[in-house]
């Protein structure tokens, strides 16, 4: 079996990504006094960090920020040989009324989203939900699910898998990798 990579940004290209996708979000939601960004576990929470970090200084105050657990909300989660692990909800604010721009490194079949947006409705009613991934997989998705902050759109056949690697997580650099696998 062998595996190749290829890459789909790089450190320098994901920081004018994320400036772009950040200057997006501040035209659509102004000062974000009534908005929050919320991270989806496990890998969503770093793009969220990162970008309520550069708007932060762009808005000059502090952008809230959660992260979402969506494990006992996946539509597979009985279904696995192994069980799944649960991550943290961190959420020290209440939706309720607030306009809500949920955060994914990869969209690929939309499940996740849906979970994501049964597990929120523990925290209140949003005003508005929007979606934000950094890496948008054309053609794969199980459920009519579309972002409205995308900052890359990949074609990608289903054997095929994205690969996000995050400083935060011990990797050098940054960096987004399309996988083939052939065996």
């Amino acid at each position: 079996m062998s595996v190749h990579r290829k890459q789909i940004l790089d450190q320098h290209l994901l920081e004018i990504t994320i400036n772009r996708l950040c200057q997006q979000l501040i035209e659509n939601h102004g000062d974000f006094s009534n908005s929050a960004i919320i991270g989806l576990q496990p890998r969503g929470i770093y793009l969220a960090k990162l970008i309520q970090s550069k708007l932060n200084t762009y808005v000059n105050k502090k952008v809230n920020l959660g992260f979402l657990d969506i494990t006992f909300y996946r539509d597979d989660f009985r279904r696995r040989d192994n069980p799944l692990k649960a991550n943290s909800t961190e959420l020290d604010f209440i939706l309720e009324d607030k306009k809500v721009v949920i955060v994914d490194d990869v969209l690929y079949t939309g499940r996740s989203v849906r979970a994501a947006l049964d597990a929120m409705t523990a925290f209140g009613r949003p005003q508005k939900v929007e979606l934000l991934v950094l890496i948008n997989r054309k053609y794969t998705r199980h459920l009519p699910i579309e972002p409205d902050y995308v900052g890359q759109s990949v074609n990608t056949l289903h054997s095929q898998r994205i690969s996000v690697e995050w400083k935060e997580q011990g990797f050098k650099k940054n960096n987004i990798w399309l996988v083939n696998i052939e065996e």
